[in-house]
């Protein structure tokens, strides 16, 4: 089990100069490590979850009661919540992380050049990789198996409210990788809940980090956006749209709206936003309402809706912005599909959007001007996760446009380089 690191100030940055080091001497032997090698250690990963599940059962039981007594939010007590099936889950996860094509080798693209010369554009790992997580304690395993499949070592900050979970999860890993005599150093856990440990990480840890990935809420993001000195994958929060088109079926968007608001309220990719064309209102506006407040959900409506629907608060500003991770919703009635794209592209986090609609026109119309990193048709919002793509899991959904954009999987955590064959070729 992890040893927690008591001492803070100059103590934190010699211990994350330390990790920074271990994770770079590991990346060589990591990076050419063979597929069957990353697989035993993650299949090992796997067994020894579920063979320490009441371990990791206790462990989280006492970040649970630590949360109570600090008064987390439901929803993220919800995200820091382990159980026999979430334990189960995770394991599963990582066997279908073992199950994936190994992305390091993959030639991506091959030609010819007129000269002689063959090239070759080869997948290969990023390097260091470092994911700074909040109250989740999967992320553990899913950060830690994604990366190692895709040769990178891994450094990963959890939240202090996890840390004990997560220390248990970790010991897991590490005992996958002794089992198929992987670096122990590959996946490292940040044993200390000083603020300052994140800070020598977006320093970049004397040159040994490469990419920082954020997975938490929009004050972690923005930190680290500001503060990084490594590139960022971005994973901000997560605006959900949910537009009801004119020729919606009822009976799908009740279904899908319900889903996709209150499957899991606490999840980046829940609805916040429902938008109502109107000229359905009368027809399909109440009856998604209440089917939604029949599930518990609060609405926060604007002035035309309230006029339809009195069992709702007025909404404000505020409401187009917010990404409540509860069971609250804003609901807006739009002209068409034109102007759900305007609310849309004014509001969005431009994480994942939903149309519900049966006129192929408008469907391509939303897909074509919305830019999001994932948009559904007649499909819930739940469905933006990295295990439902078939990735087997994600590190999380990267909202900007540099490199990686939705689900980041094994794939996304791969660069690239050039290989050219001769035969003696100069140039003139």
């Amino acid at each position: 089990m992890l040893k927690l690191h008591e001492k803070s100030g100059e103590d934190t940055m010699v211990l994350m100069a330390d990790i920074g080091r271990r994770a770079r001497a590991a990346a060589r032997p990591l990076a050419v490590a063979s597929t069957k090698a990353k697989n035993a250690a993650l299949v090992a990963m796997a067994d020894a979850i579920q063979r320490n599940e009441q371990a990791i059962l206790d462990a989280n039981a006492i970040d649970m009661s630590n949360g109570e007594e600090a008064g987390l939010s439901g929803s993220f007590m919800d995200r820091l919540k382990l159980d026999t099936s979430r334990i189960k889950a995770m394991a599963d996860g990582i066997r279908e992380i073992a199950a994936l094509e190994d992305p390091v080798g993959d030639v991506m693209a091959e030609w010819d050049r007129p000269n002689g010369l063959h090239i070759e554009r080869v997948r290969t790992p990023l390097g260091v990789i470092g994911v700074i997580y909040e109250s989740r304690p999967n992320v553990t395993a899913d950060a830690g198996a994604l990366c190692l499949k895709a040769g990178n070592p891994v450094i990963l900050r959890g939240g202090s409210d996890s840390l004990n979970s997560s220390a248990a999860i970790h010991a897991c890993m590490v005992e996958g990788l002794k089992v198929a005599g992987l670096p122990q150093d590959a996946i490292q856990l940040v044993p200390t809940t000083d603020r300052a440990a994140v800070g020598e990480m977006l320093k970049g840890l004397s040159g040994n980090l490469d990419v920082i990935i954020p997975r938490g809420g929009k004050s972690l993001v923005g930190r680290v956006q500001t503060e990084a000195r490594v590139p960022v994958f971005a994973h901000l929060e997560g605006i959900c749209h949910l537009y009801i088109d004119r020729s919606a079926d009822l009976g799908m968007a009740v279904k899908i709206a319900v889903n996709a608001k209150m499957r899991r309220t606490g999840v980046c990719g829940a609805a916040e936003t429902l938008l109502v064309d109107r000229a359905v209102a009368a027809t399909h506006l109440v009856p998604i309402l209440e089917a939604l407040r029949a599930a518990g959900c609060e609405i926060h409506a604007d002035q035309e809706v309230l006029r339809a629907f009195s069992d709702a608060s007025p909404a404000t500003d505020a409401d187009w912005v917010t990404e409540y991770l509860d069971a609250i919703i804003a609901v807006k009635l739009v002209d068409g599909v034109a102007g759900a794209i305007e609310h849309i592209e004014t509001f969005s986090s431009h994480h994942t959007e939903a149309i519900i609609a049966e006129d192929a026109k408008a469907v391509e119309r939303f897909f074509s001007e919305i830019d999001s990193a994932i948009l559904l048709h007649n499909a819930s919002t739940q469905f933006a996760d990295g295990g439902e793509f078939g990735m087997g899991a994600e590190i999380g959904i990267a909202t900007g446009k540099m490199h990686a954009r939705g689900p980041v999987g094994v794939e996304q955590l791969t660069s690239f380089k050039y290989r050219v064959r001769g035969s003696g070729q100069v140039r003139p």
